[in-house]
């Protein structure tokens, strides 16, 4: 493949505080590998990523909650170290959002995609992309945004139970309260508790159908898309096992041919005008054979590495190919490569494959990062074991206990005390609310957006087609399952 330019350096933006991310090990060792001067700027204090040999310099991040402005003053700072325009890469969603809505103010200072202000967020909202699915012909999950608690379980009834529950702009959860961003519900109740937090998550609520998982269900697709809108790089992946088990990132996937998902993908690029890296999960409705968008990441996927084609390109070495006027070797695809994390998969990744494999921290030419995963991996596990030991015993401490309180407070009272009501309680809880309810607004409505990067000039999103609302409406997958396979956790949650 052609050689990156040296002379230009990349600087990688991570705003989100997971110390295991290990795609941003892997653009750390794509660039370094060829040539570029790495900067990082991620809190790297407790992460294996510090101790790659291809990282130049780290540099203190912007904090999570920090304003555009803030973190712009960030960048700027690194700019002026370097003194000579970069490539700027984005790794979360947060630094995509944010570097999109800054392109002008920093398009002095780093080379980026020629990308539409705005973009980045629109196909980062989750509710945004289901209204961009119902435009372009993209299958989605019927997906609803409530107004109240009511008209929570006003779509649990509409949706049925299993569903799952995200919220609309993930990267503006906040940290240690125990929110992900995306979940399964199973009841009413959970639907109208998770619903009272949204302003806590500082984002809207979305209720969606459940598509259970299932073999050969889940793929991706990774891609760079030029100046001119090609997509160059990546390819369609299979993910064949995740963690958490049935959702989340991928522990095990494949590089493998799935002309549908690369023919979805190439139908975004070219209706939205994206351009930059795009990293899309996709999941088979083995009912009816569709591959439902769930969702658009505008970044690289944490699995970026997998397609690494036979010259030696990826989508970050694409971007910075492209952005630095540098052409693209002909595509040299190479369908069977594997990709495993180790700490997710340890017994994969001792397995080989015939068409080659990546690890997500083990290389030979960068060793201590992987070195430092495993030390740091078990004293993490060990930590969580703990945890989940002392609030059990609480939890048989209380269960205890609860005996004794009934019978003296049941005493003289009869069929007509305390426990009668918390029987009643629970049934009341378990039933449909008396009170009339609206049907859920379909996503793409506008409502309130959160400061910070809210876009106050922002024009709604083309849900008032009845067209398209209708479209989405049709889009939904088969009646949920009863019985999912397995939890849903965030789909990024330990990738990002």
């Amino acid at each position: 493949m052609p050689l990156l330019d040296p002379l230009v350096p990349a600087v990688l933006l991570r705003i989100d505080r997971n110390p295991f991310h290990h795609g941003t090990l892997g653009a750390v060792r794509s660039l370094g590998r060829a040539g570029v001067e790495v900067h990082l700027v991620a809190d790297c204090a407790a992460s294996p990523v510090r101790d790659s040999r291809f990282i130049r310099r780290l540099h203190p991040p912007p904090a999570p909650d920090a304003r555009p402005a803030d973190i712009a003053a960030v960048l700027h700072r690194v700019a002026g170290q370097l003194g000579r325009p970069a490539v700027l890469v984005a790794m979360d969603d947060a630094g995509a959002v944010a570097v999109s809505r800054l392109r002008e103010q920093l398009s002095s200072a780093f080379l980026l995609p020629p990308q539409p202000g705005v973009l980045a967020e629109r196909v980062a909202d989750k509710a945004e992309l289901a209204a961009t699915c119902a435009r372009v012909g993209v299958p989605h999950p019927v997906t609803l945004v409530p107004d109240s608690p009511a008209e929570a379980a006003a779509g649990v009834r509409r949706l049925g139970l299993p569903m799952v529950a995200k919220w609309s702009r993930p990267w503006l959860l906040p940290t240690g309260r125990g929110l992900r961003s995306t979940v399964l519900l199973r009841s009413t109740r959970e639907a109208r508790e998770l619903y009272a937090r949204s302003a806590e998550a500082g984002s809207r609520l979305l209720l969606q159908a459940f598509l259970p998982p299932g073999p050969d269900c889940d793929w991706f697709f990774h891609g760079y898309a030029d100046r001119n809108g090609f997509l160059r790089a990546g390819g369609p992946g299979r993910k064949h096992r995740s963690w958490p088990r049935g959702a989340g990132l991928t522990a095990v996937g494949e590089w493998a041919d799935n002309p549908r998902v690369t023919a979805s993908a190439e139908r975004l690029v070219e209706a939205l005008g994206y351009r930059g890296i795009l990293d899309l999960d996709f999941r088979r409705d083995a009912g009816t054979g569709g591959y439902h968008l769930l969702d658009f990441n505008p970044r690289p996927g944490a699995q970026f590495r997998l397609f690494t084609e036979a010259s030696g390109l990826d989508v970050v070495r694409a971007l910075h190919l492209d952005l630095t006027g540098r052409g693209l070797p002909a595509p040299t695809p190479r369908p069977g490569r594997g990709f495993v994390v180790e700490n997710y998969a340890p017994l994969a990744a001792l397995r080989r494959r015939p068409q080659g494999r990546e690890l997500a921290w083990h290389a030979p030419d960068d060793p201590a990062p992987g070195l430092v995963m495993w030390a740091l991996w078990s004293r993490h596990v060990a930590g969580r074991v703990a945890e989940r030991v002392v609030r059990r015993a609480v939890d048989r401490a209380r269960a205890a206990a609860r005996p004794g309180r009934a019978a003296a407070g049941t005493a003289g009272q009869g069929a007509h005390g305390p426990a009668a009501s918390v029987a009643a309680g629970r049934s009341s809880e378990s039933a449909p609310p008396a009170e009339p309810v609206s049907t859920p607004r379909p996503a793409g409505r506008p409502g309130p957006l959160p400061a910070g990067l809210a876009d106050p000039a922002r024009t709604a999103p083309t849900q008032a087609d009845p067209a398209g609302a209708a479209c989405l409406v049709r889009q939904g997958g088969a009646t949920p399952s009863t019985s999912p396979t397995s939890p849903i956790d965030d789909e990024k949650a330990s990738s990002h």
